[in-house]
């Protein structure tokens, strides 16, 4: 009952003046706005823009720390040469590199895109190698017991257990996505979910602002149950997935 509580008091707030609109919008005027912007196809145009940006990100980062999580886990060699470097990348943040990439490749979608790639490249990096490296040696020595090795190994045994911690780094990653995403946008947009809350803004139009803000916790919940669906398919040969 809390957040219809909330609701309730905020609308009562916004309508007593306690609230002004230039401060937050009566939840009231957001739902308006919210189905005038959708009507008007102002809303979907933007969201298939931002979706299209984060995907294009999200894809590269999975692409990227997915190649370097197996050169890294699967040998020493490979440890050696990557793990010390996505080390020293997990200690800057992502979003600090922004001026970085803007000097080097302008305001257009290349520093947007490569802003999410960099953010969600860690997430799939880091989970996936432990999810390599913890692998039960048991099962490992069974394997080879049995006449597998190399390539059969790895794909029958290794990754299969590896992956319950792959799915976890993508289920971080596409939050990371969406969190980078926001201010990604603001670097010059030109339409996104970003460009309506830098207009909106500009015209201290609060009920646009949570529109957006209301739109993207929609796209996080839907992300996450995305891969929550996935990891039930996925994994339903563990014990912990099995119906009782």
């Amino acid at each position: 009952m809390s957040p219809v509580l909330l609701l309730l008091l905020w609308e009562l707030g916004s309508r007593t003046g306690v609230i002004p609109p230039r401060i937050l919008a009566a939840p009231s005027t957001v739902l308006v706005t919210l189905w005038e912007m959708t009507v008007s196809g102002e809303l979907p145009r933007n969201l298939v823009v931002s979706l299209a940006r984060a995907s294009a990100g999200l894809a590269i980062g999975l692409i990227v720390g997915t190649t370097l999580a197996l050169v890294s886990g699967l040998s020493r060699i490979g440890e050696t040469a990557v793990d010390p470097l996505m080390q020293i990348k997990r200690t800057i943040p992502s979003l600090a590199l922004t001026p970085l990439f803007i000097v080097w490749f302008g305001i257009g979608e290349t520093p947007k895109i490569t802003l999410i790639a960099v953010g969600t490249t860690f997430p799939i990096y880091l989970n996936l190698f432990s999810g390599v490296r913890g692998v039960d040696a048991r099962l490992i020595e069974a394997a080879r017991s049995f006449g597998l090795k190399g390539l059969d190994l790895i794909v029958h045994v290794i990754l299969p257990g590896a992956l319950p911690s792959f799915l976890v780094g993508l289920r971080y990653a596409m939050g990371v996505a969406l969190l980078v995403l926001v201010v990604a946008e603001q670097i010059n947009a030109q339409a996104g979910l970003g460009y309506l809350i830098n207009n909106a803004r500009d015209f201290m139009r609060t009920d646009v602002i949570v529109v957006c803000l209301i739109v993207y916790a929609a796209l996080g919940l839907t992300a996450d149950q995305i891969v929550r669906t996935l990891e039930t398919r996925a994994l339903a040969w563990r014990p912990s997935f099995i119906k009782s």
